[in-house]
């Protein structure tokens, strides 16, 4: 499947010695692609959401921290070791609720700590392989979730999207995008609702220019603005990406998304969330353990403005993701099936499936 732009969202790079990365902040006015070598570069392309969406940032994590191990001039595995796992940590605490980040950081540990009897150029190689099996995997995975979602939808549906999990937001696909993507394929003519997804505008910069771009019948709206669009019939599904989701099924993504399920909830539409397994956190029973990350005042006071556009001083409070709560959620689409209310069980059979293909 090729798009429009031609462009990676995150690969290794030709040389083999960097992290090749879309820069997301500049979009859609400007496409600049950044090399990251150093883990301050790395961190602060995941944290300043210069690469973003779940997926993208495990798989940036992986590259990252195969690129950082790379570097590393010992033979001495404890030191290996030692400073592994220091890069790990920071890389990490960039941004804490994403689940994908820890995920990828400790398959690559797990690498690491299983080639205790190899050579450190040994364990470099084998950090690599596993670091593009992730990325290969992500491909595929999005691609199944497609095909799962689109057994959910009919040619001719109106669907709303919140924020961005669409191929910006993976390394092809994307998640929530996926069924949209391989309508389009199919000649399905879906009419897609984007909200711009306040405060970083996601929906506005990112799905409404990727979908558009790939030549996706798609209406930008402002967040506000969707129970209008349910109220008037415009809209026969939602899906959404995610972060995290916790073993009951209650599932955190990006601010706004809570009020969206809601409002489909009142009009009786499903609302649909398309989640990797990677993203599946069951050691967590509830939505209420997912840590939420806070972001700086000014994305919200003057970011996007060319003057400031609230009073100086004021608060702000600027969550980046809330948390649906599981009753809002009519099924939760991942690479191995769909589970269906109650997700403690449906969940527990979709891992079974896993392992059992594993």
């Amino acid at each position: 499947m090729e798009h429009r732009t031609k462009h990676q969202t995150v690969s290794l790079n030709q040389e083999g010695n960097a992290v090749e990365i879309l820069d997301q902040t500049l979009l859609p006015n400007q496409v600049r692609i950044l090399q990251l070598k150093t883990a301050q570069e790395i961190w602060d392309a995941i944290y300043l959401l210069k690469v973003r969406g779940a997926p993208a940032i495990g798989v940036t994590a992986a590259l990252g921290i195969y690129i950082l191990a790379k570097n590393l001039q010992t033979e001495d595995y404890s030191i290996f070791l030692q400073e592994f796992t220091k890069y790990k940590e920071y890389l990490e605490s960039s941004r804490p609720t994403a689940v994908n980040l820890s995920w990828a950081l400790n398959r690559m540990e797990a690498v690491c700590k299983k080639e205790e009897n190899s050579t450190t150029e040994e364990i470099k190689e084998r950090l690599k392989r596993e670091a593009l099996a992730i990325q290969e995997e992500d491909i595929k995975v999005c691609r199944k979730i497609g095909e799962y979602g689109l057994e959910l939808l009919q040619p001719g549906n109106g669907i709303l999207t919140h924020c961005n999990a669409g191929y910006l937001a993976a390394c092809e696909y994307g998640t929530a995008t996926a069924p949209i993507y391989l309508g389009q394929e199919k000649g399905y003519g879906f009419r897609v609702f984007a909200d711009e997804t306040r405060p970083l505008l996601q929906g506005a910069r990112l799905t409404a220019y990727e979908l558009a771009s790939d030549g996706v019948d798609v209406t930008l709206i402002c967040d506000n603005m969707s129970a209008m669009v349910m109220k008037k019939g415009w809209v026969d599904a939602v899906l959404v990406g995610c972060d995290r989701v916790a073993a009951n099924g209650d599932t955190a993504n990006k601010i706004g998304t809570s009020v969206v399920a809601m409002v489909a909830k009142h009009y009786n539409i499903p609302f649909y969330v398309c989640a990797p397994t990677a993203t599946i956190d069951r050691s967590i029973s509830t939505g209420e353990m997912i840590p939420v990350e806070e972001r700086p005042s000014h994305e919200v006071t003057e970011m996007w403005y060319k003057e400031r556009m609230a009073p100086q001083g004021i608060q702000v409070y600027n969550p980046a993701f809330d948390i649906t709560d599981h009753q809002l959620i009519t099924a939760i689409i991942t690479e191995y099936g769909i589970a269906r209310p109650p997700f403690t069980q449906s969940l527990k059979e979709i891992f079974d499936k896993k392992s059992y293909n594993q």
